[in-house]
């Protein structure tokens, strides 16, 4: 007996600090400016996407001691800009990446809930750690939370805000239509909790959302965080954009619901992926080529070999060969506030990869990079593009996508225009919104139910 076929959900990243951004293209706008973010939302809204994924930076990134060349000098206020757009926008589903290591359970909760009522119930939160002293130095708490303990406090984090967001009930309020008062429950949002991370009580503030509770994103891949989504999260935003890999990210993590009393229904799995349109499959190899060679300047291949070697490499020739030295290993000096150096663990072993990858291939220093750093997840023309992601999904490898444009705003236009009405037309991708809320665009639970709890 076939299954029925799967309904893809998709969801646009805005970037926000990157190398993926083509700055040199004359359409790339500002990632700060307002008028960018609501571009950018209202095409993800009109090409009925589930949602915007909006990233959050708690400090500049530094290289050898000076403001990453890469980064975008300002991070606007995830909660801010998330407001905003509940304002400009109807139906899209507004998801914002939140630190659970330098940040309180009832500030938090009160945040997300009062975005929920803003936006009619489309809030979304993306719960992560902080893993360096780094970016600790920004706080009061600086860096005294050991890497290993970090799951434990979003884990306790994480209970305590949906405590607070279940202390009231939807009918905690009544409203006396004589005298045109609202009177609510004596108990209603009363909370109490202690535990190793967190020692609170008093009352919440916001009645209950439409939601009950914001949708959950985790974006973890070591064990630990698989382990955490599936035990908390409503979707995890995986990186694992290949066919093969993505495949078994999937049947792991869906493998694990069954211990917490869940279903393969109840967590989606949505890796990042960009793209490359074109008129033809050929041509939009020849962009996708060319965006790659954009996207890694000479300049932007020394900082990134930075990160591996953990050495000033400025005066190395990025069109020349590797360094002959090596690696320094132990503690990374070079690179602070980037997540990414935590991929090369073993800095050794990813510059023998790379040394034998470059001398096969007869590669320089820059197109070493180009090829190591990550190639574009869906190349061809519209129709190519449509099916590959289309096969992804039925296939079990994802549950959808969020996709991430090398240009900022207009950067989705096109693949709302193209591909979206190709994927309507095998009816795998909605043509209208058929709910108000996140929730129902995702396909999951509303209420008290919504979310497990720990």
């Amino acid at each position: 007996m076939s299954r029925p076929v799967k309904q893809i959900h998709l969801a646009a990243h805005f970037p926000g600090v990157n190398n993926t951004t083509v700055w040199s293209d004359p359409r790339s706008g500002s990632h700060i400016d307002f008028a960018s973010f609501v571009h950018f939302a209202r095409t993800a809204e009109r090409a009925k996407f589930d949602f915007l994924f909006l990233a959050e930076g708690l400090r500049l990134r530094e290289q050898r001691g000076r403001i990453h060349d890469l980064d975008v000098v300002g991070r606007p206020d995830t909660f801010t800009v998330l407001a905003a757009l509940a304002a400009v926008t109807d139906r899209l589903g507004l998801a914002g990446t939140i630190n659970s290591t330098f940040n309180e359970p009832f500030e938090v909760a009160r945040q997300f809930a009062s975005l929920d009522h803003l936006s009619d119930g489309r809030a979304a939160w993306n719960v992560v750690t902080s893993w360096d002293a780094f970016t600790g130095e920004n706080f009061r708490r600086g860096g005294f939370l050991p890497e290993g303990e970090r799951y434990g406090r979003a884990e306790q984090f994480l209970r305590t805000a949906w405590e607070l967001f279940d202390s009231w009930q939807a009918d905690d309020i009544i409203a006396d239509k004589e005298s045109g008062v609202f009177l609510a429950d004596p108990a209603a949002g009363s909370f109490e909790h202690t535990d190793a991370h967190f020692d609170i009580r008093g009352r919440f503030t916001v009645p209950r959302s439409p939601q009950g509770r914001p949708v959950i994103f985790q974006a973890g891949d070591s064990d630990a965080g698989r382990e955490f989504a599936a035990s908390s999260a409503d979707a995890i935003f995986s990186r694992h954009s290949e066919f093969d890999a993505g495949r078994a990210f999937h049947a792991d993590v869906k493998r694990r619901l069954g211990r917490y009393g869940r279903g393969p229904e109840d967590l989606l799995v949505l890796p990042a992926a960009s793209f490359v349109l074109g008129d033809t499959d050929a041509d939009a190899q020849e962009r996708a080529a060319e965006v790659r060679r954009q996207q890694v300047s000479g300049a932007t291949a020394i900082l990134l070999l930075e990160q591996v070697w953990n050495r000033d490499l400025q005066k190395h020739d990025p069109e020349g060969p590797l360094p002959e030295v090596d690696p320094l290993p132990g503690e990374h000096t070079i690179a602070q506030g980037r997540a990414s150096v935590r991929m090369y663990e073993d800095r050794l072993a990813t510059a023998r990869r790379w040394r034998e990858l470059a001398e096969q291939r007869t590669l320089t220093t820059r197109e070493l990079i180009i090829e190591v750093t990550g190639r574009q997840t869906f190349v061809g023309s519209p129709v190519a593009v449509a099916e590959a992601i289309n096969r992804f999904v039925q296939a079990d490898a994802a549950d959808g996508f969020i996709l991430v444009p090398h240009i900022t705003p207009s950067g989705l236009d096109e693949f709302a225009d193209t591909v979206v009405p190709l994927l309507q037309e095998r009816g795998v991708f909605r043509a209208e919104y058929e709910g108000t809320t996140l929730r129902d665009h995702l396909g999951l639970r509303t209420g008290a139910g919504a979310g497990r709890q720990l």
